[in-house]
């Protein structure tokens, strides 16, 4: 309110000393001997009238609006104030985010670094288990292999040492040896 009544008065001095300029000037040219004192009141009245007219019906208008304005800037002020405040606690979390992210990297590759040795450590036991059990296996097998070869070898020798013995027998045994074996194994199988 101080600054539109200072304003407003700044403006009718103004005003004055251009009406006081205006009124000095000659008419033309022609020199007066004095001064039209009623031409130059008449005026003044005039512009007095003027500025009270004016700061009556628009001098509370002219006050508000600078009033106004001036609260309008104030309150922009603050708002631009809480804003870089804002701002200033956003910046502060970014840049406290951006030295996290070191640690966060970190502990995201420790981690990563740990299931990966957890994993590898896994698919090391499932191999070493495979590995036992297929030697295992082929153990077993080896050994079922060689037992049924074993038989077969085992099956042609005794067919071998049939034939040569049932060969060596025809040679050597004749007709009153086998009567007299076939004899005494009745007998022992009858008396037994």
């Amino acid at each position: 309110m101080k600054v539109a009544r200072h304003t407003v008065l700044t403006l009718i001095g103004v005003l004055a000393f251009t009406a006081l300029a205006y009124a000095s000037g000659g008419e033309g040219g022609e020199a007066h001997e004095g001064l039209p004192w009623a031409n130059f009141g008449w005026r003044i009245l005039n512009f007095a009238i003027f500025i009270f007219l004016l700061y009556k019906f628009a001098g509370a208008k002219a006050a508000a609006f600078f009033g106004g304005r001036r609260s309008q800037i104030k309150k922009e002020l603050d708002e631009l104030q809480e804003r870089k405040v804002e701002a200033e606690k956003k910046l502060a979390s970014v840049e406290s985010g951006i030295r996290n992210l070191e640690q966060e990297k970190a502990t995201i590759l420790a981690e990563a670094k740990t299931q990966g040795e957890a994993i590898k450590a896994a698919i090391i036991e499932k191999a070493q288990k495979d590995a036992l059990a297929m030697q295992a296996q082929a153990v077993t097998s080896a050994e079922n292999e060689a037992r049924a070869a074993f038989d077969r070898v085992r099956g042609e020798i005794a067919d071998q040492v049939i034939e040569q013995a049932t060969k060596i027998v025809r040679e050597k045994l004749t007709a009153q040896d086998h009567e007299r074996l076939v004899d005494e194994y009745l007998t022992k199988v009858v008396l037994n």
